[in-house]
């Protein structure tokens, strides 16, 4: 990983640390799972893309961080929630036992719906570290919504499981990982250009770069599900495939799905051309196809 990619999550960590109650307060069992889950580990790729993203356009992360942390509480509650019986009935995440497992099913949705909404009690408040006008406070609660909501991750979730054990199509694949994975790695790099104060010209590549790199993340590891180990993936190897989901393996084979992500890691970097300093969303793309590859 690289360095800046290291410091970048150490930040993250410490402002996340902040934001969250202590142990121990109450309802301490559902602050414990909140916590558990939280810090269970990961990349903070989403909270990474933000500051990065502001970080090309000039500003410093004290003028994304609140929206850097919103974007990975959701992100939490979203695995909370995928990891349950009724959807994924995943038995590890990351190495450790699911949510729902190291506690129970009931505290796991309490504590997904936590995380939840304290994303957005946190990008709204002004005095959480977040210096941007209100307008600008507007336009990201707004549009973390959107990718989040039924329009973007969740409507993706829903015919991800819909479409378990159907024929797999292309538009089918992509549909799924655009909005189930795409919509909030999209909005992690948009929010980070509206809290840097980018240009239309600047969002608009911004934007693009994105959506080509959201779509590569869940390309690779549609791929990693079928090559990985269970310790290297944090998670059951295979369990796509068993479960009959639909990726993109399923619809191209292993070698072209590799050259489909290898292809859009490109376009995401060509997307970065009118962005000055953007070296670092650059490597953050390099890292994402061969990190995870």
């Amino acid at each position: 990983m690289p360095a800046f990619l290291e410091d970048y999550r150490a930040q993250v960590d410490r402002a996340l640390e902040k934001i969250m109650p202590p142990e121990g307060t109450n309802p301490s069992r559902l602050v414990s799972a909140m916590r558990y889950s939280l810090f269970a580990g990961g990349k903070r790729i989403r909270p990474i893309l933000v500051l990065s993203s502001a970080s090309c356009l000039g500003a410093g992360s004290d003028s994304a961080m609140s929206a850097a942390c919103a974007v990975e509480l959701i992100h939490t509650y979203s695995l909370i929630h995928d990891d349950l019986p009724a959807m994924d009935d995943d038995d590890f995440r990351r190495g450790k036992p699911t949510c729902h497992r190291a506690y129970d099913e009931g505290t796991a949705i309490l504590a997904g719906d936590a995380l939840l909404t304290l994303a957005f009690e946190i990008l709204s408040n002004s005095e959480t570290g977040h210096p941007v006008s209100p307008e600008v406070r507007v336009r990201m609660i707004a549009a973390l919504a959107k990718a989040a909501g039924w329009r973007g991750m969740i409507g993706g979730q829903q015919v991800d499981m819909d479409s378990e054990g159907q024929v797999p199509t292309q538009p089918m694949v992509e549909y799924i990982h655009t909005h189930k994975t795409g919509a909030m790695l999209r909005c992690s790099v948009l929010l980070g250009a509206l809290a840097g104060g980018a240009d239309d010209e600047e969002l608009k590549g911004l934007k693009r770069y994105g959506e080509k790199l959201g779509l590569a993340f869940q390309v690779v590891d549609d791929i990693l599900d079928m090559t990985a180990s269970t310790e290297a993936m944090g998670k059951d190897h295979g369990s796509d495939k068993a479960r009959g989901k639909i990726t993109y393996p399923a619809v191209f084979g292993l070698d072209e799905s590799r050259q489909r992500a290898r292809k859009l890691i490109d376009e995401a970097r060509e997307a970065l051309a009118p962005i000055e300093n953007s070296e670092q969303l650059a490597d953050i793309a390099e890292f994402v196809l061969l990190r995870r590859l």
